[in-house]
C-alpha cells in the first residue's frame, strides 16, 4: 500500500479524534478527566472497554499466536467470563459504597496507608508495562507500513504517536475517552470482519464453508488435559479467572471508566455486557487466526520456523497478509484497526496512570485548581516519557506480545490480587509498614520457583503463574497479621 494512502487513513483518523475530543470538552467540569462527571452511558462504555480490553495485542497477537498454541487461549477466555461475574456482583458494589476515584483507597480503609501507596505503586508498574507493550506491537506495525518509507526512525514514531494522543486527552480525560474507545472498538472489530471476508473471498468459499474449514483444521483443538503444559486447560482456566479479576477488576485503567457510569446498577450492565462481547470477538479473532494460515497454506507462503519447529514471528502473519495480499479494502481497514489500537492501548492508560499516581501519592484532590491542572499536565508528561523507554528497551523482543502481556501480568498483578482478596475476605489486619516487603517478595519468589520447576520438572506455570504469586502474597501478609 502506498505511503500517501497510508498518511491519509492516519490523518483522517486523527480528525475525527480531535472533532470527538473538542465536543466532549465543552461544558466539563473540574473533575471531568478524572471521574467523566459520572454521567457516561453504560452501554457505551461497555462497547468502548472492548477496545481497550482487546488493543492491538488481541488485534495482531492472538490471531498469530494459534499457530503454536492451536484454540488453547479459548480456555483462558472461558476463565476471563468467570472473573467479570465477579467484578460485577463483588467489586462494584464495593467500590460505589466507597465511592472512589482511585481504586486502591479501599486499601487504606481496610490496612493503612503503606498497604494503600504499595497497591497502586504495583498498578502503576503494571499498567506502564502493559501499555508500552500494546503500543509496541502498533507501532512496529505502522513502521513497516508507512515510517520506514518515509525513513523515519522507529523512536520518532513512537514519540509522534504518544504526542497525537495528548492532543485529543489533554483537556477532558477520561470523558474524552469512554467516546473515543467506541470509534476505535467499532474499527477494530470492522479490521477482522473485513479481513475474513478478503479471505473467503480469495479462496473463493462462502462463509459456511470457511467455518467449517476453520472447525476441521488441525488448529481448531481448545481443551489441552497435559499437565506439565503451560496450556493445560485447569492451567489457563484459573488463570483466566483471576487475571481477569486483577488487571480489569483491580486495574485503574478499566474500572475508572466503569465508575463513570450513572450508578452501580448502570456499572453492573457495563461489565456483564462487555465481558460477552469480548469473549466472542476474541473467539472470532482466534478463528481468522486459522483462516490466515489456511491462506497461507493454500498460496505457497512459507512462514519462518525454529529448529523445534515452533513458528517465528507469528505477530507478523496478520500485517503481511492484510497489507501485501488479501487487497486495498482488508489493508485499508486492518490500518484503520491497527491505528484504533494504537491510540486505545495507550490513551486510557496514561490517564489512569496519571489518576492513580496524583490522587495516590500527589493528594490532588486537596490542591487549588491551578496547581491540579499543572500537576496532572506534569504526571501525564512523565509516564509518556515512561511508557517511551519501556517500549524502546523491549523493541527487539520476539514472539507473540501477548504471551509476554500476561506472563509480566501474573508477576506485578499478584501482589495486588492477593491484597484484595485477603482484604475482602476475612477480617485479618497486618502490619501495615511491612506490607511492602511482602508485596516486593513474592514475585520474586514466583520466579524463582517458576525457574526451579521449568529446569529440573519442566512443569510450566504459564499464566496461572498470577495465582501463585497471589497465594504466595496471602502467606506473607498472614505471617505479619497483628495478633
Amino acid at each position: 500500500m502506498k505511503s500517501i494512502y497510508v498518511f491519509s487513513i492516519i490523518a483522517f483518523y486523527f480528525i475525527i479524534l480531535m472533532v470527538i475530543s473538542y465536543l466532549t470538552s465543552r461544558n466539563r467540569s473540574d473533575e471531568s478527566y478524572f471521574t467523566g462527571d459520572r454521567k457516561s452511558p453504560w452501554f457505551l462504555v461497555a462497547f468502548g472497554m472492548v477496545g481497550a480490553g482487546l488493543s492491538g495485542v488481541t488485534f495482531v497477537s492472538v490471531p498469530g499466536m494459534v499457530g503454536n498454541n492451536n484454540f488453547y487461549f479459548f480456555q483462558f477466555i472461558l476463565g476471563n467470563v468467570v472473573g467479570y461475574i465477579f467484578i460485577t456482583f463483588v467489586l462494584i458494589p464495593l467500590y460505589f459504597k466507597l465511592k472512589l476515584v482511585s481504586i486502591y483507597g479501599y486499601l487504606k480503609d481496610r490496612f493503612g496507608v503503606k498497604s494503600y501507596k504499595t497497591g497502586s505503586l504495583f498498578f502503576l508498574v503494571s499498567q506502564s508495562f502493559g501499555a508500552a507493550l500494546r503500543l509496541l506491537l502498533a507501532s512496529k506495525i505502522l513502521q513497516l507500513a508507512l515510517f520506514d518509507d518515509l525513513g523515519i526512525p522507529f523512536y520518532i514514531t513512537v514519540i509522534l504517536i504518544l504526542i497525537l494522543v495528548w492532543l485529543y486527552t489533554n483537556k477532558s480525560g477520561i470523558k474524552t475517552i469512554v467516546w473515543t474507545d467506541t470509534l476505535q472498538t467499532t474499527f477494530l472489530i470492522l479490521g477482522a470482519a473485513i479481513s475474513i471476508y478478503s479471505i473467503t473471498t480469495s479462496l473463493d468459499i462462502t462463509l459456511a464453508e470457511s467455518v467449517k474449514e476453520v472447525s476441521q483444521h488441525a488448529y481448531f483443538d481448545i481443551f489441552n488435559w497435559d499437565g506439565e503444559s503451560g496450556n493445560n486447560f485447569y492451567k489457563q482456566f484459573i488463570a483466566g479467572v483471576l487475571v481477569a479479576i486483577a488487571m480489569i477488576g483491580l486495574d485503574q485503567n478499566m474500572m475508572q471508566k466503569t465508575l463513570t457510569c450513572k450508578n452501580q446498577w448502570d456499572a453492573q450492565k457495563n461489565t456483564l455486557t462487555y465481558s460477552l462481547i469480548l469473549a466472542l470477538t476474541q473467539f472470532l479473532f482466534l478463528g481468522l487466526g486459522v483462516l490466515l494460515y489456511i491462506y497461507a497454506e493454500k498460496n505457497g507462503i512459507k512462514l519462518e520456523v525454529n529448529d523445534a519447529g515452533k513458528l517465528l514471528k507469528t505477530d507478523t502473519l496478520f500485517p503481511d497478509l492484510a497489507l501485501n495480499h488479501l487487497g486495498t479494502l482488508a489493508g485499508v481497514f486492518f490500518l484503520l484497526g491497527i491505528i484504533a489500537a494504537s491510540f486505545s492501548s495507550v490513551d486510557s492508560s496514561l490517564t489512569a496512570l496519571t489518576t492513580s499516581f496524583t490522587y495516590d501519592f500527589l493528594d490532588i484532590s486537596k490542591k487549588p485548581e491551578l496547581e491540579r491542572k499543572k500537576l496532572k499536565n506534569r504526571v501525564l508528561f512523565g509516564f509518556s516519557v515512561l511508557v517511551f523507554i519501556i517500549i524502546m528497551a523491549f523493541s527487539n523482543s520476539k514472539g507473540d506480545v501477548i504471551s509476554l502481556v500476561f506472563k509480566i501480568a501474573g508477576y506485578t498483578y499478584g501482589p495486588l490480587l492477593g491484597l484484595y482478596m485477603l482484604g475482602m475476605f476475612t477480617k485479618i489486619n497486618v502490619k501495615d509498614k511491612l506490607v511492602p516487603f511482602v508485596c516486593l517478595s513474592a514475585p520474586i519468589i514466583t520466579y524463582l520457583l517458576s525457574a526451579y520447576l521449568l529446569k529440573f520438572y519442566k512443569f510450566d506455570f504459564g499464566f496461572v503463574n498470577i495465582a501463585v504469586n497471589a497465594s504466595i502474597t496471602i502467606l506473607g501478609l498472614l505471617l505479619i497479621r497483628k495478633k
